[in-house]
C-alpha cells in the first residue's frame, strides 16, 4: 500500500516543510503498513508520540485502540502488573483479575514511551512478548497471548545504556530494527513559523481570545534561540506570551521582553568560575580563551597608557585607566605580529590565524558576555573587569544589539 506523504502529514497533524521532517515523513510512510516494531528517538520534546499516532494511524491496526504507556511514570514494583496484567489474589491489593495494557491493546497498538526506563527484569518480559506475542499476567502460570503493533520511543542513547548494563542487549537490537529520529526545533528552523501560527489559532480559538498574529520581526527573534525543550518549549511560550498580550498582534519587542523573562536562568550563575558551568567544554574553552585574550588587550592598554604618561596623576600611584583608542595615544608605538618563538621557530603563524585581530576578539568577547548575561550590561562589565561606561563605548563602538540566543 503506497501512502500519500501529504495526505499522511495532513491528517497525522505533524507540522512542517522542512527536509528533516519531510524525510521523516517518509520513513512513516514506509514503515506504518509494515507489522513491524518502530523505536523513535529524540530529544524530550520533539513530538516523538505524535510520530507514534501517525504510524497507528495508518497501520492496519488504524481502525483498533492506541494505548500509550509512559513507562518512567510507573513505579518499578508495579510496572510488571500494569504492563501485563495481574490475578486475583497474587499481592497486597488485587482485589480482582484485572488486564493489563498488552491485553487492553489486543489488535491495537501500544506505545511505550520512555522505554529507557524499563527494569531489566521486566525487560526481558518485553523480549518475549516483540518475539513470540506471549506474556503471563503476574501471580499466573496460564500463557497469554496478544496480538499487538509495539512502538517504542526514547529521548535517551539505548546503545550508551547496553554499553552500562542498564538495558539488555537482546532487546536493544530487537527494538531497533526500524529507527526514526525525529528532529530537534534548532535543526529545524524553518518550521518554527507554521508551528507558531498553529498553536496561536489553537490556543486563541479554544479560549475565545482574539488574535491578531505574530509580526515577522517577532517570528525572525524566534528563530535566534535554540529552543532546547523543543516543540513542547515553543508551544508554551506562544501560549504565554498570547495570555499576556491578549487581544494584540505580537511584536519583535513584545518577543524579546517575554523571552528574557521566559529565559531567566533559575539560579545566578557563580561568579567564581571562569566560565558557565552548563556550558559545554568546547564552548567553554573557546569562551576562557577569549575572556583572557580581552584582559590581554587591557593589560597592553594600560601599558601603552603608562608610556605615553596618561597613567599617573603626579602622586605616583597608578590609577585606574580605561581603555582607549589606539587613536588617542601620542607615543608612537609599533604594530607587530604576536609570535610565540622558540629556538627560532614560529610557534604561531600569521598565516594560521588569518585576518583575526584583537579587536575582533574584543568584539567577540563583550558579544558572548552580554549574550551570558542576557544584556544585562552591569554584570556584563563586572565580568569582563571594566567600567559600565567604557563597556557603553564599547558596545556603540562595535555597534552591537542585544542577542537572546543561549547556548
Amino acid at each position: 500500500m503506497i501512502i500519500d506523504i501529504e495526505r499522511l502529514q495532513k491528517q497525522s497533524g505533524i507540522i512542517g516543510t522542512s527536509d528533516k521532517i519531510r524525510q521523516v515523513m517518509e520513513l512513516i510512510a514506509q514503515v506504518a503498513p509494515v507489522d513491524i516494531s518502530v523505536l523513535i528517538t529524540g530529544e524530550s520534546g520533539t513530538g516523538k508520540e505524535v510520530m507514534a499516532k501517525a504510524i497507528h494511524k495508518f497501520s492496519r491496526y488504524a481502525n483498533k485502540p492506541m494505548v500509550i504507556v509512559n513507562c518512567g511514570a510507573i513505579p518499578e514494583g508495579i510496572i510488571e502488573s500494569e504492563l501485563f496484567g495481574h490475578k486475583k489474589g497474587s499481592f497486597t491489593g488485587a482485589s480482582e483479575d484485572r488486564k493489563g495494557y498488552f491485553e487492553e491493546a489486543h489488535k491495537g497498538t501500544i506505545f511505550l514511551d520512555e522505554i529507557g526506563e524499563t527494569p531489566l527484569q521486566t525487560q526481558v518480559k518485553l523480549l518475549r512478548v516483540l518475539e513470540s506475542g506471549e506474556f503471563m499476567r503476574v501471580g499466573e502460570a496460564k500463557t497469554r497471548y496478544t496480538d499487538v503493533r509495539i512502538i517504542v520511543a526514547t529521548n535517551k542513547d539505548l546503545g550508551d545504556l547496553v554499553k552500562k548494563g542498564h538495558f539488555r542487549q537482546d532487546l536493544y537490537y530487537r527494538l531497533k530494527t526500524v529507527t526514526l529520529n525525529v528532529p530537534t526545533l534548532r535543526n529545524r528552523l524553518e518550521d518554527i513559523s507554521p508551528l507558531v501560527e498553529r498553536f496561536a489559532l489553537e490556543f486563541t480559538r479554544s479560549n475565545d481570545i482574539l488574535y491578531r498574529g505574530f509580526m515577522p520581526d517577532a517570528v525572525r527573534l524566534l528563530k535566534q534561540y535554540d529552543w532546547p525543550g523543543n516543540v513542547r518549549e515553543l508551544k508554551n511560550f506562544v501560549e504565554r506570551i498570547l495570555v499576556l498580550e491578549k487581544g494584540e498582534r505580537i511584536t519583535a519587542e513584545m518577543t524579546q521582553k517575554e523571552l528574557q523573562n521566559f529565559l531567566k536562568p533559575l539560579s545566578e550563575p557563580n561568579m567564581h568560575l571562569p566560565v558557565a558551568i552548563e556550558k559545554k567544554s568546547a564552548q567553554a574553552e573557546i569562551d576562557i580563551i577569549l575572556r583572557q585574550l580581552f584582559l590581554l588587550r587591557q593589560d597592553t592598554e594600560l601599558i601603552r597608557n603608562l608610556i605615553a604618561g596618561k597613567a599617573s596623576d603626579g602622586t605616583g600611584i597608578i590609577r585606574n585607566v580605561p581603555m582607549i583608542d589606539d587613536t588617542d595615544i601620542d607615543a608612537s608605538i609599533p604594530e607587530k605580529s604576536m609570535e610565540i618563538t622558540e629556538d627560532g621557530h614560529t610557534l604561531i603563524r600569521d598565516d594560521a590565524i588569518g585576518d583575526m585581530r584583537i579587536r575582533h576578539l574584543e568584539r567577540e568577547a563583550v558579544t558572548r558576555t552580554l549574550r551570558f548575561f542576557n544584556n544585562n550590561r552591569r554584570k556584563t562589565a563586572r565580568s569582563l573587569g571594566m567600567s559600565e561606561r567604557t563597556l557603553y563605548r564599547k558596545i556603540e563602538e562595535y555597534n552591537l544589539e542585544p542577542k537572546i540566543k543561549r547556548r
